[in-house]
This record gives C-alpha cells, structure tokens and sequence, in this order.
C-alpha cells in the first residue's frame, strides 16, 4: 500500500502533518511518499502539478492533499495559479466524485451558526460532481458589439457524466436512509434539466430509494433551516462547492469538514481517490502551528476506508477525532486554544 502524500500551500503541510502521524500511528504498514503542488511547487518547477507529482499520483493507492492556494501567485496566468494543481489532479485522475459528509459531533452543537438543537439533526452527505459545470467548460474574454469587456464561462454537462454521479450518489443513499436529493436549477438552465431527466432514468435502477429534487436556491434555504431533512444530496460542480461550504458552517466549523474525490479505478485494496479537507491555504495564519488539522486526519480516515479497505482503522481514527473534540480539545476556529500539533497529539493519545 502507497500513499502519495501532496501538503501543498500555507497550512497545508502543517495539517497534512498531523494526518501523517497519525496513520504512521496505527503501523499498518503503508508506504508515504511526498511530492509538490501548488504554489510551492510552481516557484520550485514553474508548474503548479509537476509532471513528477502526476506520476507519484499514478503510481500510488490514494493521495492525501493539504492546500493550495498562494497571494504571491494571483497575478499568474489561470493556468499557472496553484489552484490548476487540484483541478489538474480530478481531471486527470478522473476524479468525478466528491464525497463531503457532513455531521455535527456530540458537544459541539453550540458551535453551529444554527440553533443547536436543529445542528444537532445534521447527518448528511454531498455527493458533488467534479469534472464537468463551468470549472471545466470553454471560459475566456471577449468584446461586445458595443466593445464591452465581457467573461464567459461555458457551463455544460453530457449525458454520460450525469449518469456516472448519479450511480454513485444512489448507491451512497442506500448505504445510508436511502434517501436522495438532487439539487439543480431546472427551471432556469437547459444543463439542469438534463441532469434531472437522467436523473430520473437512473433512479429506476434503485426503486428503495427515495428521490426528490430542489433548487438549489431552495437547497440552501432548506440548509439552514432544516438541515436534518437531509440524507444524500447529490449536485453539479458550481452547485456542489457552494452548498458543501455552506454545510461546514451549519456543523461549526469548515475545519471540521473531510472530503473524499473518487473514480473508477480499482487498486489491489479498493477505489483510488484524493483526500482533503474542504478548507483553503489559510495563508494568514500559515506557519503559526495555529490550523485546525481535525478535516485532515478524518480525510485520512476515509482514505483508509475507501482506497485502502481499511474500515477498522478508519473507524479509530473518527472515534479518536470525536473522543478529542468531546474532551474540549478546540482549535481557534471553534473558540478553543488548542494548536496544530497539540490537537495531533490530543488525537494520537486517543487512538
């Protein structure tokens, strides 16, 4: 088993730290090798995704990332800013489905921007599409017939890339209340009704479960206002980035929030993916052992659940997550002091 271990950006290698001690922790005998991206890796090569960082990417079972992002780069061209390094990735990779679970963890219900007794009802999962919507679609600048600037971005979806998501979103509700929402704007774009026509194909496939579909204006109405209604959300690209933000704030804290990126590829232990946390660079406060590492190492807890067929692992790690936070070891982004290494060292004590 091999990890390709990508730290990235700002508070990316020093949360991408803590999740690395504590895999090495359960000495399951994982090999972890690292490579460049982002910022870092475009001042070291001149290209945000090495070729080298493609091939160790190739060449593993999974990839734990960190961050990108650097304010010494935003005056690149798009395609040399360190963000390219994670769009680099799922396009490559094929990388067309993000997993971004969502749950508020006993005692930290007073955190949420919500009442806490309707955060204390969030149980749910986003399922996002990754590798299509207007991330992906023709963009550029062009002059009106007035001779207006004018930016465009070409958001589009085919057939086949909405039955893929679909799949997986489906088979995710039946794992779990077997209940699917799929959020699009049908009412307004051609690409939304595409995706609720196959949509709605596919559902047939899986008559137990339960399917409805919203707006997602409505969607993010519904969030805030009854996220417990929720089980799987299954959305496009756009849709899926917002609504999964808008979630780390309804169970306290974007640091709190993992993410899993999967295809289809199969390895030698189960489905290869890219693991990260839902957070940025956080260039700010990069350096200062002041970041919260809990959605990195709980990444890493889907890591070995997904890609490495792991459950038992996986399982200590989010036990020793959830039996930290309840000890009232808090990082700065839930009002606590706990640092960096402090936080990985509450959670190694744990496992």
């Amino acid at each position: 088993m091999k990890i390709a271990v990508l730290p990235g950006d700002g508070i990316g290698p020093e949360v991408t730290r803590e999740a690395v001690r504590v895999i090495e922790a359960l000495d399951l005998g994982i090999g972890m090798a690292e490579g460049l991206v982002g910022g870092v890796a475009y001042k070291t090569t001149g290209h945000p995704l090495p070729p080298e960082t493609l091939a160790l990417a190739n060449e593993s079972d999974a990839i734990l990332f960190g961050a990108v992002g650097d304010p010494d780069c935003d005056a690149l061209e798009r395609h040399l800013r360190p963000e390219q390094a994670i769009l680099g990735l799922r396009k490559a990779l094929t990388l067309f489905a993000n997993l971004r679970p969502a749950k508020v963890f006993a005692g930290l219900e007073n955190h949420s921007a919500l009442r806490p007794e309707v955060a204390g009802a969030i149980d749910l999962l986003i399922v996002r599409e990754l590798n299509g919507d207007v991330y992906f679609g023709e963009k550029g600048f062009r002059k009106t017939a007035t001779g207006e600037r004018e930016g465009y971005d070409i958001m589009s979806y085919s057939e086949s890339e909405v039955r893929r998501i679909a799949h997986v979103a489906f088979r995710a509700a039946m794992g779990r209340g077997k209940r699917l929402c799929s959020v699009d704007k049908a009412n307004v774009l051609e690409t939304s009704q595409l995706w609720r026509d196959v949509i709605v194909e596919v559902a047939k496939d899986y008559p137990e479960v339960a399917l409805e579909h919203m707006y997602v204006d409505n969607a993010a109405m519904q969030l805030v206002r009854a996220p417990g209604k929720f089980d799987v959300v299954v959305t496009g690209n756009l849709f899926g980035d917002i609504l999964s933000d808008q979630a780390s704030m309804c169970v306290g804290s974007i640091g709190l929030l993992a993410s899993a990126s999967l295809g289809e590829r199969q390895t030698d232990f189960g489905t290869f993916g890219l693991y990260e946390p839902i957070h940025g660079s956080a260039p700010d406060i990069a350096g200062q052992g002041l970041a919260n590492p809990m959605a990195t190492i709980l990444s890493a807890a889907m890591l070995l659940r997904h890609s490495l067929g792991l459950a038992d692992a996986a399982d200590r790690i989010e036990r020793a997550v959830a039996a930290t936070l309840a000890d009232g070891v808090l990082g700065r982004d839930l009002g606590g002091h706990a640092g960096t290494a402090e936080i990985g060292d509450a959670v190694l004590a744990k496992l």
